[in-house]
């Protein structure tokens, strides 16, 4: 579902990572770590490209497909979604906010 084109940018991988301090998980064993961040990212690059696609539209999930067909650079797929949405950069930021929160209620 998500396009191997896709990428955490550094603000969003230090959310993560803090997300990961806030939930206790740097103390777990490194493999189960691992694991819990592969997955915590895996469904943060669901949502958000389930939001971006939503947000394009049908004329612009077609551009994407078309666009994706070939060979693309992550910082294309970035400024395409970044012309195609408006805020974009706010709307990836808000995802990734409500994640942490979400992750933070059900650990309380």
């Amino acid at each position: 579902m998500t396009d191997q084109n896709e990428e955490i940018t550094s603000s969003q991988q230090q959310a993560l990572s803090q997300l990961v301090k806030d939930l206790g998980i740097d103390s777990l064993p490194e493999d189960k770590q691992n694991e819990l961040i592969i997955k915590m990212t895996e469904i943060l690059l669901k949502r958000i490209f389930l939001e971006t696609m939503e947000r394009l539209g049908e004329q612009g999930r077609e551009e994407y497909e078309k666009m994706s067909e070939g060979q693309v650079e992550p910082e294309q797929v970035a400024a395409f979604f970044k012309e195609k949405i408006r805020n974009y950069d706010e709307l990836v930021d808000a995802i990734v906010k409500d994640f942490r929160e979400e992750m933070l209620s059900a650990n309380a």
